[in-house]
């Protein structure tokens, strides 16, 4: 791989994993527009790892607490902590639940431009009227074992290319009450035990590969993917309560619209 694509698409995971824009419709537009080829399993494992790390250190502090608090609760000393810690393993099953029986099925059939394309403007409208129909009263700390089930639900629906994962799991959030921020917090911190699973089934995958493996470029990539992932997290988190959502639902549409021009044009 040549030194811009590794940027490049390291950038694109970096930023569209945690912004609910959707990385699977980002991720097929410079093959299309530069005639690029695919850029091979060990870089999907390298940028991806990349990512994980920025989620996990900007939030160490939290999953330290988080940790401490679930193992405490297993002696019978319960927390918001321990709840919310909880919760979060709740919120990961219907994800793992999908993974394990629909990855082949959703990988053969849902993972074209047509599908990417309508998930992006659906999703993107559905966000907006989360957006705007929100309560947002609620914290993290605060939503209930059941509305962190049906947040995990969305996140399994995020598996259909173009969904986004986190713009699946702010919409259900929002829908049920959290607040932007709150909303924002508890997907990227639901996020960790998927992507490490998603990781780890990837990297299996890639040792049994027999392909070569260009280490200098995966290491520009896994750099690049955890500063701008890591940067994306923090101004996120910092002006989502300020912005809301319409800037990114606008950028899904055009997206979208331009997914299908391509398409068909």
């Amino acid at each position: 791989m040549e030194t811009l694509q590794v940027i490049l698409l390291a950038l694109i995971q970096g930023l569209t994993e945690f912004l609910p824009i959707s990385s699977s419709a980002h991720l097929i537009l410079p093959s299309q527009l530069l005639g690029w080829a695919d850029q091979g399993l060990s870089f999907d494992v390298a940028v991806n790892t990349g990512s994980l790390f920025a989620v996990v250190i900007y939030f160490r502090h939290d999953i330290v607490a988080l940790a401490k608090a679930w193992f405490m609760s297993l002696t019978g000393k319960s927390s918001q902590g321990s709840k919310l810690a909880w919760w979060i393993i709740l919120a990961t099953i219907p994800a793992v639940i999908v993974g394990f029986t629909a990855k082949d099925f959703i990988e053969t059939h849902f993972r074209n431009t047509l599908v990417i394309a309508t998930t992006t403007i659906v999703f993107g409208l559905l966000l907006w009227f989360a957006d705007r129909m929100s309560k947002a009263q609620l914290n993290e700390f605060q939503m209930g074992w059941k509305k962190a089930l049906l947040i995990g639900v969305a996140q399994a629906m995020a598996l259909i290319p173009g969904t986004s994962r986190s713009g699946a799991t702010m919409t259900a959030a929002l829908m049920l009450g959290l607040t932007r921020e709150a909303a924002a917090r508890f997907s990227f911190l639901m996020s960790i035990p998927v992507s490490f699973g998603a990781a780890l089934l990837v990297t299996k995958d890639l040792v049994e590969s027999p392909a070569a493996i260009d280490y200098q470029a995966l290491g520009l990539g896994v750099v690049v993917s955890f500063v701008s992932a890591y940067l994306c997290i923090h101004y996120f988190l910092k002006f989502i309560s300020q912005i809301g959502m319409t800037p990114f639902v606008i950028y899904r549409l055009l997206l979208g619209g331009l997914l299908l021009g391509m398409l068909y044009l």
